[in-house]
């Protein structure tokens, strides 16, 4: 680091005069390192410098509209997974990504180059401010909160590649060749460098932040790191393979060892009392939408990303959630970004506890009104995802395609009254409700979405927990974990557990929140479940009985190839650039020839 902190350079930069005095000073357009470590502020927007550049933080966005905040493609994890299609192939390749699977040359998700200039702008600030003439807790503090963000960058590293370069301090150009071009350490050696971090920095970090503070780790966003980690080194362990020695795989003696850790971490969150299950609103619906809307003394969230209403092209963190995800129309005729499938919308049982699965034959041999269709689901459906017949801002919405003529004719054009389109398009029936702001403008408003994103919350604790105490035989706790859960969403509660019940609340609890494409991934079931052409649903108006004929869309990923998921893509590749780059790595398993 010699250069830095460029964000300051204009506020220093003064008028001067052509004087041997001002010759002879230094340069005001550099901020030396001298400066900066001896200044509790620049250290301060050194550390904010690499909050920024963590836009994993926001469901794992691999691109950043500009350096203070990130654009569209976070909505494309969800697009990757079997919970929807991306339905604007210009916002991302999601759609192209699935049905290609990933091949030698990587190309979406990344985090690599991303992540190493992180780590070293890390690296750095924890080598420098312990020595840096500041306050002491002051300097504590930040860089237990730097350590922390290291921490995750790693788990973010390791879940998509594996073992990858375990770099402590900032690399410089006379460093030893094989320092400079290192080697892919083990998969189980970055685990466990995460939980150790973990276990160094809690006590440096406070157990709660103020408002003000909400997008700094807490003593329990540690905790919940910890936790979600250790679920995942021990699911690599249980259900995956050891190859290249340990630099993919984990040894399967180690998985108890890991759910003990994922058990015990969640514990701590659970047993503090400082967290539980947001549920201000006897209104299941609403209650659960606002879990990700109220921003007030919401007791769910442990650690999140915070965003403004201001637009990230002029220096806020505002975002396009609300603008992408809405239902059309909006301002460019687009919105609905995400299109679950049909599928997504059967996992959402009926709130008695009973499947959601609709009888195909029956559901396209009659008439229904939506309420028929959809009546008695769990209420984490209506809040989750919208479709024919949902309020929103004030409207119906309707996204029906087609009339029903009185002689049984379909026609789209316009009959008796009624347009053979409605104005909602929506080409899988469905849209992503979750998260989104009904007071939000989006008719105008691009960049400027406010809702934080929340990266930990108590809910997803509970089910780490639930899922690691199963795995340890703690069938009891499991039970009442995910109990829990489903009480709050206001559905019949089980009456045993198993690890199928497990992963199925994760999955409509979690549902667009960027968990199911890796929670496949680290069960080993990514190749069989989304290597699934899935399906969509068109509603068709009846001109005699203001129902609607449904007929079901098949091939909603494509007419003329599958999904595809290869064994090999259970990490992503290193490859062949990287690997021309520093000679030592070694590429994963399978993509030879893919």
């Amino acid at each position: 680091m010699r250069k830095i902190i460029s964000i300051l350079i204009i506020t220093l930069v003064a008028a001067t005069s052509c004087t041997r005095e001002v010759l002879d000073k230094a340069p005001l357009d550099i901020i030396t390192d001298k400066v900066v470590w001896n200044d509790q502020a620049l250290i301060e927007a050194y550390l904010t410098n690499a909050y920024m550049g963590m836009f994993v933080f926001d469901n794992d966005n691999d691109h950043h509209i500009s350096s203070s905040g990130n654009h569209f493609t976070m909505l494309m994890l969800n697009c990757v997974s079997d919970e929807c299609i991306s339905n604007h192939t210009w916002a991302g390749n999601a759609n192209a990504f699935k049905q290609g699977g990933i091949r030698s040359s990587g190309g979406m998700l990344e985090w690599w180059e991303s992540a190493y200039s992180t780590i070293r702008v890390l690296n750095e600030f924890i080598q420098r401010v312990p020595e840096s003439p500041v306050d002491d807790a002051f300097k504590k503090g930040r860089v237990a909160e730097a350590r922390f963000l290291r921490a995750f960058a790693y788990f973010a590293m390791v879940k998509r590649y594996g073992g990858v370069p375990l770099i402590l301090v900032p690399q410089q150009i006379t460093d030893p060749h094989e320092s400079l071009y290192p080697k892919r350490a083990k998969e189980q050696e970055i685990y466990d460098f995460i939980l150790s971090e973990c276990d160094a920095i809690q006590a440096d970090l406070p157990p709660s932040r103020p408002a003000t503070e909400v997008g700094r780790p807490s003593q329990f966003a540690v905790w919940a790191l910890k936790s979600r980690a250790a679920l995942y080194a021990a699911s690599i362990a249980k259900f995956g393979t050891v190859q290249i020695e340990g630099v993919v795989g984990i040894d399967a003696g180690k998985t108890n060892a890991y759910y003990q850790l994922a058990y015990d971490a969640a514990d701590k969150i659970i047993k503090s009392g400082l967290f539980k299950l947001y549920d201000k609103n006897p209104d299941k619906i609403a209650n659960f939408k606002d879990v990700f809307l109220d921003e007030n003394d919401n007791p769910e969230r442990i650690f999140v990303r915070p965003h403004d209403q201001i637009s990230c092209d002029q220096g806020g963190g505002g975002w396009t959630y609300d603008f992408m995800q809405c239902p059309t129309p909006n301002a460019w005729a687009q919105g609905n970004n995400d299109g679950p499938y049909l599928e997504t919308a059967e996992a959402f049982e009926k709130a008695d506890g009973t499947p959601g699965t609709l009888d195909r034959t029956l559901l396209q041999s009659k008439l229904w009104t939506t309420d028929e269709l959809w009546a008695n689901k769990d209420p984490r459906f209506y809040a989750s995802i919208y479709t024919l017949n949902t309020a929103w801002q004030g409207i119906i919405l309707d996204c029906h395609n087609g009339i029903v003529k009185p002689d049984g004719s379909i026609t789209t054009d316009s009959y008796n009254g009624v347009l053979g389109k409605g104005p909602s398009t929506m080409k899988t029936g469905f849209g992503v409700l979750k998260y989104l702001d009904e007071k939000h403008n989006n008719l105008g408003d691009f960049t400027t979405s406010q809702q934080d994103w929340i990266i930990f919350r108590y809910g997803e604790v509970l089910l780490n927990y639930a899922e690691a105490a199963f795995n340890l035989g703690k069938s009891n706790d499991a039970l009442d974990a995910v109990n829990q859960v489903r009480l709050r969403a206001g559905i019949k509660k089980l009456d045993a557990i198993d690890r199928d019940k497990i992963r199925h609340e994760r999955q409509v609890e979690l549902a667009f929140e960027g968990h199911r494409y890796w929670d496949l991934r680290r069960w080993r079931v990514a190749k069989s479940v989304l290597t699934v052409n899935r399906t969509g649903l068109r509603y068709i108006h009846d001109a005699n009985t203001g129902k609607y004929k449904i007929t079901v869309i098949p091939k909603m990923d494509g007419s003329t190839s599958d999904p595809r998921f290869y064994d090999a893509n259970y990490y992503f590749p290193i490859t062949p650039g990287r690997i021309g780059i520093d000679p030592n790595l070694v590429e994963n398993p399978g993509y030879q020839g893919l």
